[in-house]
């Protein structure tokens, strides 16, 4: 019985055996086909980008494989293509981010490229221009496409750098980028971005004759909330051309300077008349308990104080003498967060400080 039992096992192992060798044997024989058959063309595919090909083609490639040794047109044996080679050469081009090349069963070279998609366009303070992709990588501008896309003014170097002195504010810049490439309403209303001598940004919208303080590039998805709030709460009553600086950089705030001296005293009475209005309707909303608890009242002693006022904050920074102008909370939408607003962290509802009345 285990003379019978041992057999059966051999024969077990003789038979997988065999059965391998043929599997392998007609892989080498498939593999020595594939080799001895000939190249019938090449197809290429870009991707990478929202519109494949924007800053690199077909025929930019095409002759970028001639000229490293391929040709599409002879009838050469496939096992004569040094792929890595080629492969290579294709990824020295500046707009090339990877290439993958590779026969099919039908003896079509298959050339996937991945072109680098810029997320930027950077003006240095010599005069210089051009495009930067997420990583940083510095791409030249192209004669035939501008590309829609944030633009920073005076940045400080010659190169972009993602290395050294400058590592922290190109970061920056990549992840202010990223998000206005993601936000069209911001898109559409942020100009350009200045980068000051302090390396902070500000911003200069396409509408409306005022610079936006915006400090570092943290933050970022907070601070424009905070301009959000201002914009449909304040300038919306009071119109785009009443503040000549608007500064978003301080957390939990909105400062805004008035345009000219003459102005400062009626703009802060209508600010504490705006005050008023709401700590009356405020009163007929049912108190905030916990709200109240964390509520002073404010210093200025032009402006009326109110520790029922639950919708709003009117703390000032202590020693400021500041008029305070409360910044309504727009309608909440169904997920709990205000109306037309994108989905953010929550965070403490800002202020808009006025300059103190002459």
């Amino acid at each position: 019985m285990a003379i019978r039992s041992h057999i059966g096992k051999i024969l077990t192992t003789v038979c997988w055996t065999i059965a391998g060798t043929a599997v392998l044997v007609l892989l080498v024989a498939a593999i020595r086909y594939r080799n001895s058959n000939t190249c019938k063309g090449w197809r290429i595919t870009i991707g990478g980008a929202t519109h494949a090909g924007t800053f690199i083609d077909r025929k930019d490639i095409t002759d970028l494989l001639l000229a490293a040794g391929a040709d599409e047109h002879q009838r050469r044996p496939i096992q004569s293509f040094d792929l890595r080679r080629l492969e290579t050469a294709l990824r020295k081009d500046i707009w090339i981010k990877d290439a993958q090349l590779f026969f099919d069963n039908n003896g079509i070279l298959q050339v996937k490229v991945y072109e680098r998609i810029p997320v930027a366009r950077i003006f240095t303070r010599e005069g210089n221009s051009f495009y930067v992709d997420s990583v940083g990588v510095q791409l030249p501008l192209q004669d035939q496409f501008a590309a829609r896309l944030p633009v920073f003014t005076d940045y400080p170097a010659a190169k972009f750098r993602m290395q050294g002195v400058d590592s922290a504010l190109s970061a920056g810049m990549l992840q202010l980028s990223v998000f206005l490439r993601s936000d069209p309403f911001w898109m559409t209303r942020i100009e350009q971005v200045d980068i000051t001598p302090q390396k902070c940004f500000e911003l200069e919208p396409a509408i409306g004759d005022h610079r936006i303080g915006f400090g570092d590039g943290r933050d970022i998805e907070a601070k424009f909330h905070r301009l959000f709030l201002f914009y449909s709460e304040v300038l919306s009553r009071v119109g785009m051309e009443k503040y000549d600086r608007i500064d978003v950089s301080y957390a939990g705030e909105v400062v805004a300077r008035q345009k000219g001296l003459s102005q400062n005293r009626i703009d802060s009475l209508r600010g504490i008349d705006n005050i008023r209005q709401m700590i009356r309707s405020a009163q007929q909303l049912q108190p905030d308990t916990l709200r109240q608890q964390h509520t002073r009242p404010l210093e200025d002693h032009n402006t009326m104080t109110e520790q029922n006022l639950t919708n709003f904050d009117l703390v000032p920074d202590a020693g400021d003498s500041s008029a305070t102008v409360p910044i309504r909370k727009p309608a909440a939408s169904s997920d709990g967060r205000p109306a037309n607003t994108p989905a953010v962290p929550h965070h403490r509802k800002p202020r808009a400080i006025l300059p103190p009345t002459p």
